[in-house]
């Protein structure tokens, strides 16, 4: 069931141009986290939908599961490129009087989320097969939560330790799932993927903290299953909004070099 968009954010385009039945179900994105260089991830999914390509599955850690999962939902390059212009930090996390794990609440989500779509949908109603990656801070092992509501799964996958409080699903503690995949390349094949678009919020001052998803992203390129698609983040801010639209290009610019490079068509 597709959510109820907001007037403003329903395509311009005949509904038969945006059904995901004629989505690719073999195919997927893959959307890395990096706080506001999210936004890259908007320019790409643009450049996808000029050309024709429709994946049928998209996963994401972070804020890539944010856009990821309003592509999902049956946004399309031009809504999610107004939503990304729009958004604020408190739109999915505010300062709480009482904090427990974490300086904010972010159940504010469940509201931003009936904003944009009437509800807080279910993840496996969504027109798009969807995943947000978490970590579970036990195990410390990837969790790609797939079904349940939407909100939770996002709350799940932005929590940042010390920031953002963790969230309890089905008896687990999730947080981060950058902490342990940024790149979840993985969990789109679980979710039945044969072809992968990877899109990796590159950065050139990566350091050995983040040399797991490094090794990982060079593997990725040597894969004739995978098309690497690596915006780069530099001279970029993370944190606050002042680059959105120079992210929102960049990202452009990524996919079409790489998909150029792929020759990938739909």
């Amino acid at each position: 069931m597709k959510p109820e968009l907001r007037p403003d954010l329903r395509p311009a385009v005949s509904d038969e141009a945006n059904d995901p039945a004629n989505d690719d179900h073999t195919l997927a994105v893959t959307l890395s986290g990096g706080g506001a260089f999210g936004a890259a991830h908007v320019g790409v999914l643009q450049v996808l939908e000029e050309r024709g390509i429709r994946p049928g599955i998209v996963t994401g850690t972070s804020s890539g599961a944010l856009v990821g999962s309003g592509y999902a939902a049956g946004l399309d390059g031009e809504a999610l490129e107004r939503v990304a212009r729009g958004f604020r930090w408190g739109k999915i996390a505010r300062w709480t009087a009482k904090p427990r794990w974490g300086l904010l609440d972010t159940r504010v989500i469940a509201g931003a989320l009936r904003g944009l779509f009437g509800e807080d949908p279910l993840i496996e109603e969504l027109p798009r097969r969807f995943g947000a990656v978490a970590t579970d801070l036990r195990s410390r092992r990837t969790v790609i939560l797939d079904k349940g509501r939407l909100s939770l799964a996002l709350r799940a996958t932005i929590a940042v330790p010390g920031l953002l409080p963790p969230v309890r699903v089905h008896g687990r503690l999730l947080a981060d799932g950058g902490m342990i995949d940024n790149v979840p390349h993985t969990a789109a094949r679980k979710l039945g993927a044969e072809r992968v678009i990877v899109v990796h919020l590159h950065a050139k001052w990566e350091n050995v903290r983040m040399m797991r998803t490094v090794t990982q992203t060079a593997d990725l390129a040597s894969d004739p299953s995978v098309v690497l698609v690596q915006p780069e983040m530099e001279r970029m801010a993370q944190w606050t909004m002042r680059d959105i639209p120079r992210l929102i290009a960049e990202g452009r610019r990524a996919a079409t070099v790489a998909l150029d490079r792929a020759e990938l068509q739909p």
